[in-house]
């Protein structure tokens, strides 16, 4: 396994560990992982430029270890109630309607290039904003963060609706257009 791998995979290992920091309140541990992992991500990827150590198999782990973490940082923020649960499941519907259109498509001998969505990086920014901002404060015994009046939480909830409807609704539509040019169901 390459170099970049291993760090991705120590990256999904991560997830199930941040997530129980979480749960057990201690946020300063769960912000120190959330971090680490981000910066794992960049280095990651900067690996596999540099070495031309990309692979088919980073290929699928980086996006999988990216949902995973975002993912398991929402159900556990939701748990806790420091973000609505309502959010966080329509964060996982998203990405379980995109996972199960790309299977429908591959079922159906489609060849995928894996070509993200403008709005579906703004939305993994505006997540990963939102979760940070969560986490930052009690991680290192800062106030809420205000801006203008409003809480930074608060907008970035607001956001990542917006976002998240959006981009699945792109998907949606980007997935129906290319099942329509395969004829449907046969």
């Amino acid at each position: 396994m390459s170099v970049p791998n291993i760090i991705t995979f120590l990256r999904i290992l991560a997830v199930p560990a941040a997530m129980y920091m979480i749960l057990t309140g201690r946020m300063e541990w769960a912000f120190a992982l959330f971090v680490a992992a981000g910066l794992s991500d960049a280095l990651d990827g900067a690996i596999a430029r540099m070495f031309r150590a990309r692979t088919v198999l980073g290929g699928y782990l980086d996006p999988l270890a990216d949902k995973a973490l975002i993912v398991g940082v929402y159900v556990a923020l939701a748990w806790v109630g420091a973000i609505p649960l309502w959010l966080a499941m329509m964060v996982i519907f998203r990405d379980i309607m995109i996972i199960g259109g790309v299977i429908l498509l591959f079922t159906l001998k489609e060849t995928l290039a894996m070509q993200p969505l403008y709005i579906s990086k703004v939305n993994t920014v505006v997540q990963i904003a939102l979760a940070a901002a969560v986490l930052a404060p009690p991680a290192l015994g800062l106030p809420e963060i205000h801006l203008y009046g409003w809480e930074v939480v608060d907008v970035l909830v607001y956001a990542c609706t917006v976002t998240t409807v959006l981009s699945g609704l792109l998907y949606a539509r980007r997935g129906a257009l290319l099942f329509n040019r395969l004829g449907g169901v046969p």
